[in-house]
């Protein structure tokens, strides 16, 4: 497959960094540019008109810092950023869709039984929803991400 654009989004976990190898290994072989986002969740409004914030997201001035920070390894892919803001799965459908995406890799925390019923799965709706090839990555149990990329064994 020949793509140009390979979307990325990134939640900046370790699940996200070993899937951005992985996009960044596909857009290296494929000449594509990496579009590499993160979707900024509003708060959540309830029906009285209060507004229900939960767990405090970082503010979007930091969160703009962290994307930035977020590159490819592989000087010669060029990639772009961009901080979104909506429903993670939607904003990432919809962003795809109007930026003519080819591909989109994402990392899956593998969440499974009440975890993943009571949290969602943000990748189950983007692979549910994508108009483009979706692929996920699982990082396999006991792991560790740092390792992997240094070397160490």
């Amino acid at each position: 497959m020949k793509a140009k654009t390979i979307l990325f989004p990134t939640d900046f976990s370790h699940t996200g960094d070993a899937a951005l190898e992985l996009a960044t290994m596909l857009a290296r072989d494929s000449g594509a540019t990496l579009l590499i986002v993160h979707v900024e969740e509003p708060p959540l409004a309830y029906g009285g008109g209060e507004l229900y914030y939960g767990i405090p997201e970082p503010a979007t001035e930091d969160l703009k810092k962290m994307l930035v920070d977020v590159k490819p390894s592989d000087p010669q892919v060029s990639y772009e950023h961009r901080l979104i803001t909506g429903d993670p799965a939607s904003a990432m459908v919809k962003l795809a869709e109007e930026e003519g995406v080819d591909m989109i890799v994402l990392g899956t925390h593998g969440r499974t039984g009440v975890l993943r019923l009571l949290m969602g799965s943000v990748a189950e709706a983007v692979v549910r929803r994508a108009k483009c090839p979706v692929l996920t990555f699982k990082q396999p149990a006991g792991h560790d991400t740092h390792k992997a990329s240094s070397g160490a064994k």
